[in-house]
């Protein structure tokens, strides 16, 4: 799972090389010549420096976009969370994509600026398309509300290389102040106007905000993660150490005061909007809310399939899966039905680590391992291209684990400052099984998500747009498509540890029977974690997450299937083109040159390889 489907919308300007220049310092004059007449742009150079230009226009608006991505323009800041700033965002949207069309002669762009143009307006009419869904977008969902990601970003992004880095810290912290009531007032809103979120959300969430204003500075106890953080990246400043304190002084004034204010006011909001939540039902229970839903599953699969179709597929799969993994389960020698054998993998102590701080520990430990091995002695043989930024392998932290997915990618900055990191929940190592370690590394990490996002940001030759775009079925179907590739390459050789990679198949193939079940057939909430419960291996806790996140999510969860189904399809369609011809590694290169895209454009692109093979 990509960590997450808003980081999308976040652009990089590619400042390095832009400071470098201004902080150059001035040459000697020199003897004046005449100018060199300038030369004359193609109308791909000229498209290239509108995206350029719109790119960073849309980066302004969002300080915490441009941390994240490795810049420091705006540093001490915090965006705009008011409606007025959503929709000058919409506006400046509807501007550019206008003044594309104006300006740019589609016939004289070649093929590869044809593409950036249509990604382009694909990428701005559907931006202005679900603009209509704010209100039945939920404000708060099982990953929390906008104010649970700001510690995040604190802590994974903001570095403090500087005293005035560390200033700028403390300007944000100061910032919470006005952020939390802006997200506050966007919750009361929506409570006003009956859009509410579903009920269980509220309990964990409020949890986790919570949490992060219990303990030192304001508290006595252990200090919450934002203090530490601060601190620590502080005390590792080489500055003397009056200015140190008084950044610490500073630091703690600030959180004690707005910070801990923000923090105070959403909290309120929350409560308020808990007592208003009365349903655990679909979207369908919203205004509109059918119309909305299937917006929604267009958006993340990039097709037009219906909700009843997605749902069938669902079913087929499940049923494909089911059978694998009985002639598993018969090879292993058990005595019994497929429920009794997830009943076994799920209770035995074998399957899992220890629920201990040794035991998390050794997960890790396992998963940095998986990433080596396959490193070494895979990549090199599926791929002609690697990603050159560094991975990371870490647990969520336990501030955040009630309201964390079971494990998920996050990306690194663009220019390398910042590692990748594939987190993966372990709050309770009773629900994790040792036989779906594998399978959840390749996904989440190499070859899955940080093959195919970091190479996207790696690729110079893109517009940033394009390297950062979002396309829900493409990425989250290449995750799980990496999945099977760890067995193409040879692993997975305890067969338990195949069975854990059919789990997981079997997991996002559940996904389309319940995603679809909740949303357009009306099916409750306890209707859809039995599901899961009657047909994947699961565990309880996985169940509810899982569930609870689609409710909150509507139509997320369909990508991955959807997702990967095609790229199999379009592999297998070259392979029966092009026969001796077909080269895996020549393969995966054509899916992961331009990026993410729509899976009608990948199909484009998959034919188009073919017709070149062929033609060779």
């Amino acid at each position: 799972m990509l960590k997450s489907a808003a980081s999308a919308l976040a652009i990089l300007v590619s400042l390095s090389a832009a400071n470098a220049w201004a902080a150059a310092p001035a040459a000697a004059p020199a003897a004046k010549a005449a100018p060199a007449a300038p030369a004359a742009q193609t109308e791909d150079q000229r498209l290239a420096a509108f995206f350029d230009t719109t790119f960073k226009e849309q980066l302004a608006l969002s300080p915490e976009s441009l941390t994240q991505l490795g810049s420091k323009d705006r540093y001490g800041e915090l965006g705009d969370y008011t409606i007025a700033g959503e929709q000058q965002q919409l506006d400046l949207t509807r501007d550019q994509l206008a003044r594309m069309k104006r300006e740019f002669d589609y016939a004289k762009l070649s093929d590869s600026g044809k593409l950036s143009y249509r990604l382009y307006e694909h990428q701005a009419e559907t931006t202005m398309r679900l603009a209509k869904w704010r209100w039945q977008n939920y404000a708060v969902s099982s990953n929390g509300s906008a104010l649970n990601g700001l510690p995040v970003m604190l802590i994974n992004s903001h570095r403090v290389d500087s005293v005035a880095d560390a200033e700028a810290y403390v300007s944000r912290l100061k910032a919470m102040e006005r952020v939390g009531g802006e997200i506050a007032d966007d919750l009361d809103a929506r409570t006003a106007k009956g859009f509410v979120s579903p009920s269980f959300v509220y309990k964990p969430v409020i949890g986790d905000t919570r949490s992060q204003i219990e303990g030192a500075p304001f508290t006595a106890g252990q200090d919450v993660a934002v203090w530490a953080d601060f601190k620590k990246k502080v005390e590792a400043l080489k500055a003397d150490p009056a200015a140190k304190a008084k950044l610490l002084a500073d630091g703690e004034a600030a959180m004690k005061g707005p910070y801990k204010r923000g923090f105070d006011r959403v909290i309120a909001s929350l409560e308020k909007a808990s007592k208003a939540a009365n349903s655990t039902d679909g979207v369908w229970r919203l205004p509109d809310g059918d119309a909305y839903y299937a917006d929604t599953v267009r958006f993340y699969t990039t097709t037009d399939l219906t909700p009843a179709q997605i749902h069938d597929i669902g079913l087929s799969e499940v049923a494909r899966i089911h059978k694998e993994m009985e002639a598993i389960k018969d090879k292993v020698g058990f005595k019994g039905t497929l429920a009794e054998f997830f009943t076994y993998v799920k209770t035995d102590a074998k399957f899992h680590y220890p629920n201990t701080p040794e035991g998390k520990q050794q997960y890790l430990t396992d998963a940095k391992a998986m990433v080596a091995t396959y490193m070494k002695d895979a990549a090199g043989k599926q791929f002609s291209n690697l990603p050159k930024g560094a991975l990371e392998v870490k647990a969520v932290e336990p501030w955040r684990e009630a309201t964390a997915s079971v494990a998920f990618y996050n990306p690194g900055a663009p220019d390398g400052s910042r590692a990748a990191i594939y987190y993966v929940n372990l709050s309770d190592m009773t629900q994790v099984l040792k036989p779906q370690i594998e399978a959840i590394t390749y996904h989440e990490g190499t070859p899955g998500h940080h093959f195919q996002l970091a190479r996207s940001m790696e690729q110079t030759d893109l517009p940033m747009f394009r390297r950062l775009g979002y396309q829900g079925a493409y990425i989250e179907g290449w995750g799980l498509y990496a999945e099977k590739l760890g067995k193409e390459a040879g692993f997975y050789q305890d067969p338990y540890s195949d069975f854990g990679r059919l789990s997981l198949e079997l997991w996002r193939a559940g996904r389309l029977v319940v995603d679809t079940g909740i949303h357009a057939k009306h099916w409750s909430r306890d209707q859809a974690m039995q599901y899961f419960r009657d047909n994947t291996l699961l565990s309880e806790r996985d169940v509810a997450k899982e569930i609870d996140r689609y409710i909150t999510n509507p139509g997320q969860a369909t990508s991955y299937k959807i997702g990967q189904l095609k790229i199999l399809e379009l592999r297998e369609k070259a392979k029966a083109a092009l026969g001796p011809k077909f080269d895996i590694k020549a393969f995966h290169e054509v899916v992961l040159a331009n990026g993410a895209l729509p899976l009608d454009v990948l199909a484009e692109q998959v034919d188009a390889y073919i017709a070149k093979t062929k033609g060779s």
